[in-house]
């Protein structure tokens, strides 16, 4: 699998593991302290190929992916849910632990974060599914980040990120109408 954009990455244990699974070049930020130099590599990463950002999922990853998006307008994304970027053995969680079929499948579901978006989705939306508040919130939003492959949010960012990736009514409609099923099916 040849990846044509550039893959903004946290460090060189990712860009390794990443070059296992796919064809791809990666800008690594060395962690959380993104630095100008950094920044305008990326900008000219994104003019001539385009960038994927592709962070860990934890909070430095999210921090990570919040400062290139603000600083780069027009990334694509790709995400890792925690359980599939857990450590065998360990405590640790990055793309590093992931599989190569776990980051082959995060780099063919990548979203382009648009700024004016459209909110087809609303509060009520995420109320009337249980996302928001009561015992299974918590486990119904990672479900749905894991479903839809946005990563996983607080109740607060779900909205923005579901109406920023652009998720339709109907794909959050089937996806929530799935993962019910399966709950109920336990």
């Amino acid at each position: 699998m040849k990846i044509k954009e550039v893959i903004v990455v946290e460090g060189k244990d990712d860009t390794a593991k990443i070059k296992q699974a796919v064809d791809a070049d990666t800008i690594e930020t060395n962690g959380s302290a993104v630095n100008d130099a950094i920044i305008e590599q990326i900008k000219h990463a994104k003019e001539k190929r385009g960038i994927i950002i592709f962070t860990d999922p934890d909070y430095p990853g999210q921090r990570i992916r919040h400062i290139v998006s603000n600083a780069v307008p027009g990334c694509k994304h790709a995400f890792l849910s925690k359980s599939e970027a857990k450590a065998k053995h360990d405590k640790g969680i990055g793309i590093e632990h992931a599989t190569k079929d776990t980051i082959q499948k995060a780099l063919s579901s990548i979203y382009e974060l648009t700024q004016e978006y459209s909110s087809e989705l609303t509060r009520e939306d995420l109320l009337q599914y249980g996302l928001l508040g009561g015992n299974k919130a918590r486990s119904r939003r990672e479900k749905v980040g894991l479903e839809l492959r946005i990563g996983y949010t607080n109740g607060k960012q779900l909205l923005k990120r579901l109406n920023m990736f652009q998720i339709s009514k109907v794909m959050f409609i089937e996806t929530m109408n799935r993962i019910i099923q399966e709950e109920n099916n336990e």
